[in-house]
């Protein structure tokens, strides 16, 4: 089985590049759920062109981020590539080109709402990536990375956001990087009624992002949010800049 002859050239449209051959790209978008289940008359997997697409989105980002932000040190660069090129930014982009429409799934994992995960949405980008740069050369696979990474990476060239309240900066990164809105949830209490300690965990859809307590909820969530914060930037916070939000979710589910 092979996506909608009309599907591929929507998608086609949407990289900006016209495959010679259409078996590659139907490779890209092959799922090893879909191939297991219907060899041997489906193609490959995608397995290993998501291998090469990861090193090819690697140096494309190098070299893009390299000439879009002059003046940053290695450090910032390397946030910025890591941002860029995280799980959940690549998933966004796969969005983005409406690769979710036409990813071929095995019937189980398209149960199991597989088309929003992530990782896979994540994974089909990279093959398709890779794809691309087997089809059509670097310059192709060049045009099709950077042209996603001026309008994802343009909102952050130099905003940045002073930290007052953990909660409310936790909550807005989580909206810049497309992400639900954390939860938080009480966990237990302990302690005599006049002097109380609240446990609160804060999640991301079914993944607990981190733990905390306090003397009352609303510290506890606040206690919580800094937590995640701080392991995020592996630093006390005072300012900080969305770029340097990077998470790997790979079980998360795309609302």
């Amino acid at each position: 089985m092979s996506p909608d002859k009309k599907k591929l050239e929507r998608l086609e449209k949407a990289v900006g590049y016209v495959f010679k051959d259409r078996g590659l790209l139907t490779k890209a978008l092959t799922h090893s759920s879909h191939a297991n289940e219907t060899r041997p008359d489906c193609p490959e997997d995608n397995e290993l062109l998501e291998f090469l697409g990861d090193s090819v989105i690697g140096l494309i980002t190098a070299e893009f981020t390299l000439s879009a932000f002059p003046g940053r040190n290695e450090g910032e660069l390397s946030k910025l590539k890591a941002s860029a090129t995280s799980t959940l930014a690549l998933a966004q982009l796969a969005r983005t080109i409406k690769l979710d429409k036409v990813i071929l799934l095995g019937k189980g994992e398209e149960k199991c709402g597989g088309r929003k995960k992530v990782s896979i949405l994540a994974d089909a980008f990279e093959a398709l990536a890779g794809a691309v740069y087997i089809d059509g050369g670097f310059e192709a696979a060049r045009r099709f990375i950077c042209g996603l990474l001026k309008s994802s990476l343009k909102p952050i060239k130099s905003e940045s956001l002073t930290i007052s309240n953990s909660k409310s900066a936790l909550q807005e990164i989580c909206q810049k990087a497309g992400l639900q809105a954390p939860a938080y949830r009480l966990v237990s209490e302990k302690g005599p009624a006049h002097d109380r300690i609240f446990i609160v965990e804060v999640r991301l859809g079914e993944k607990v992002l981190a733990k905390s307590n306090g003397a009352s909820k609303k510290s506890a969530e606040q206690a919580a949010a800094e937590k995640v914060l701080k392991a995020f930037f592996g630093r006390k916070i005072k300012k900080i800049s969305p770029e340097a939000f990077v998470i790997e979710a790979e079980d998360l589910i795309l609302p």
